[in-house]
């Protein structure tokens, strides 16, 4: 019998997927790169499924020099993969533009020596870059606007998210603004059947709006502005909320803050958690504090960088703004208004962890200062019928008072804002974000006020807030002084004051508010005094407070407003406290300095305890009514819009935080 001629091979100890065999035959330096690999090479390749994990892996292990010595495969790869992906045959079309999103993430996040230049030698060549990235977006973009299906147009714009965000420092995404990408991308979103469905499109759109948007004329904020689609604004609106409640959710997967006495399950499911509640699945023990800093210090998501765009949107188009507010919630849920309040409220109060979380809390409150600066839609926020449920962070104590139920949405925001003031409190201030707080709470009081609407709410809390930060700035006066933009503050902040000590009788619902302002003030009295001279308030000069405020008020107006609170306080503290038997009327004639005319300097001393009832304090400053004597400065109710060039330093390191998060997305 004659023997086989057969021979048994050893098995192998691991088997290696064919699709890695090829990517390391490509990549392998050979020794004549000229050879192109054959058609039988690439019809493969681009029939086998990706393998992410092996292709990341062999690409993110090139060093930025390395991939340079590679450039003939890599532009080889890269042109064939356009071929593949505009085929329209599948399954190639669709694992070409996989493999395009892999390549992109990996080879553009090199620290090239010259990003720009290199990228391009890499890519396609110096003499091909035209040709090939022109014909490259347009692939794209006939897939978006007519692919098969939506899973391959999805995955066509996960391609340009990959390229733009890749390449945002360089001078390739300038093609994305020669061929309008527009009307392909709210054709999806048209065509998509989910409100998720429309998170890829809209964070691509917020990437290309904000490209080089500050230098040149940028195409497609010129779109965003002329966009009354309705049926896609709706939808873009509701896919906006969802991603919101899905951040949002990332905090309350950390630590469950629901308020006690509600109905755990009930409440998971309302807000969309019903895989979080009670029996959905086993309960994993709470991580501890250390482990808790660490998870907190990771959130938001990647996902945040959609409140890039939705800042964008916001800004750009009032019919956005309108449904974003408007909108009712369906089937029990969340309106898209209060899940975007909902993840504010979670940024706000976690914005001293790090710079990004920041930039994205800076974002909310850009977009909250834009809603509310319309009158419009300030009345639906400040209105009954505006009523929303809105859970808001509760994470951090002191805890504001919980209030159950639809509120309207004004003093959700205030809520959200006196949080904000309460925990971030640090020597290294960020002013900004606080001076954005105080300017939104002074847009909603001034609309109160000027409407007459009178707000049940827990007023005192603000009126402590408020008159603890004026605290909070005179202790570290010193560590803040060197801040380019304290004075922004300090101005807005007593601005503010003096308006509410003015103007407090149009939006406050009831005597009792306004009362317990007075005392605050009589408390606060030798702060304010210390307030005043450490932070050199004068009668002239200009202020720093523009952006925020009318841009003609200049220090007179600030100091005017310094001299009413200290003018009150010092009222009041003779009637409580000095009159020594004295008719009160005599007593607060004799000590108040007048406010109209240069005040003489009050420091007051430390309030003498005196056996005084509730009532008697109340009846005293009643009294006292009759004897006070305001004179606020004008302009304290007149603000400046929003401009989005002064802030353009926020919004570009904003920007940049979003494109990192879009990259890392996509990878």
């Amino acid at each position: 019998m004659e023997a086989s001629p057969l021979t048994q091979q050893s098995r192998p100890e691991t088997f290696q997927p064919k699709i890695v065999h090829l990517y390391e035959t490509l990549f392998k330096a050979p020794d004549d790169v000229d050879v192109e690999p054959s058609e039988g090479f690439w019809r493969e390749f681009f029939l086998l499924p990706p393998d992410r994990g092996h292709l990341h892996s062999l690409l993110d292990g090139l060093s930025p020099d390395e991939t340079l010595s590679l450039q003939t495969q890599t532009k080889r790869l890269f042109a064939r993969a356009i071929r593949e992906a505009s085929s329209g045959v599948a399954p190639a079309d669709s694992y070409a533009l996989d493999t395009l999103t892999i390549f992109l993430t990996s080879i553009l996040s090199k620290k090239y020596t010259n990003p720009s230049s290199d990228v391009i030698t890499v890519l396609a060549g110096l003499d091909e870059v035209d040709r090939v990235i022109s014909e490259f977006v347009a692939v794209l973009d006939g897939i978006v606007r007519n692919g098969t299906s939506l899973e391959l147009r999805r995955k066509a714009i996960r391609v340009a998210v990959a390229m733009t965000s890749g390449a945002y420092k360089t001078s390739l995404v300038s093609y994305f603004t020669h061929r309008d990408l527009f009307p392909s991308l709210m054709k999806y979103v048209n065509d998509s059947e989910t409100p998720l469905a429309v998170f890829d499109p809209f964070l691509l759109l917020g990437l290309l709006a904000n490209y080089n948007k500050f230098e040149f004329q940028n195409p497609y904020q010129l779109r965003l502005d002329d966009f009354v689609n309705e049926a896609s604004i709706q939808k873009i609106v509701k896919g906006v909320g969802m991603a919101c409640g899905g951040l949002r959710n990332g905090y309350i997967a950390v630590q469950d803050d629901i308020p006690e006495g509600w109905t755990l399950t009930n409440t998971l499911i309302f807000f969309g958690l019903r895989a979080l509640a009670p029996g959905a699945r086993d309960k994993a023990n709470p991580p501890t504090a250390e482990e808790a800093k660490a998870m907190f210090a990771a959130l938001p998501a990647q996902e945040a960088a959609i409140l890039m765009a939705t800042y964008d949107f916001t800004n750009s188009n009032k019919l956005f703004g309108y449904h974003m507010v408007h909108m009712i919630p369906e089937h029990n849920e969340e309106s898209p208004f209060s899940s975007f309040l909902s993840l504010s409220s979670y940024l706000l109060q976690h914005a001293y962890r790090s710079p990004r979380v920041a930039h994205y809390a800076e974002l909310s409150l850009f977009t909250l200062r834009i809603l509310v600066e319309d009158p419009t839609l300030c009345k639906h926020i400040c209105s009954e019928e505006g009523k929303r449920r809105v859970r808001l962070c509760r994470q951090r104590q002191p805890f504001l008072p919980l209030v159950g139920g639809d509120r309207v949405l004004a003093t959700v925001v205030f809520d959200a804002l006196i949080d904000t003031i309460t925990h971030n409190l640090r020597r290294r201030l960020d002013v900004n974000i606080y001076s954005h707080t105080i300017a939104i709470i002074l847009r909603l009081l001034t609309y109160l006020s000027m409407n007459k609407i009178r707000l049940a709410y827990h007023w005192s809390e603000l009126w402590r807030t408020l008159l603890s930060l004026m605290r909070f700035l005179t202790t570290y006066a010193a560590d803040l002084s060197s801040n380019p933009n304290i004075n922004t503050l300090t101005s807005s902040l007593a601005d503010l004051m003096a308006f509410c000590v003015s103007g407090g009788d149009t939006f406050l619902p009831d005597p009792a508010s306004y009362d317990d302002l007075f005392y605050k003030l009589v408390e606060v009295g030798p702060v304010i005094s210390k307030f005043r001279d450490v932070y050199a308030f004068t009668r002239s000069g200009s202020s720093s407070a523009a952006v925020f405020d009318a841009p003609n008020k200049d220090n007179s107006i600030h100091a005017a407003a310094i001299d009413t609170l200290l003018s009150v306080s010092t009222h009041f503290y003779t009637l409580l406290f000095q009159s020594d038997g004295k008719d009160p009327a005599t007593a607060a004639a004799a000590a108040s300095p007048k406010v109209d005319g240069e005040p003489t300097p009050v420091v007051l001393p430390a309030i003498k305890k005196k056996n005084l009832s509730p009532r008697e304090v109340h009846r005293i400053i009643k009294q006292g009514y009759d004897t006070l004597s305001i004179q606020p400065p004008e302009g304290l109710t007149t603000w400046s819009r929003w401009r989005e060039t002064e802030w353009r330093s926020e919004l570009k390191r904003a920007a940049r935080c979003a494109v990192d998060d879009a990259r890392q997305l996509v990878a």
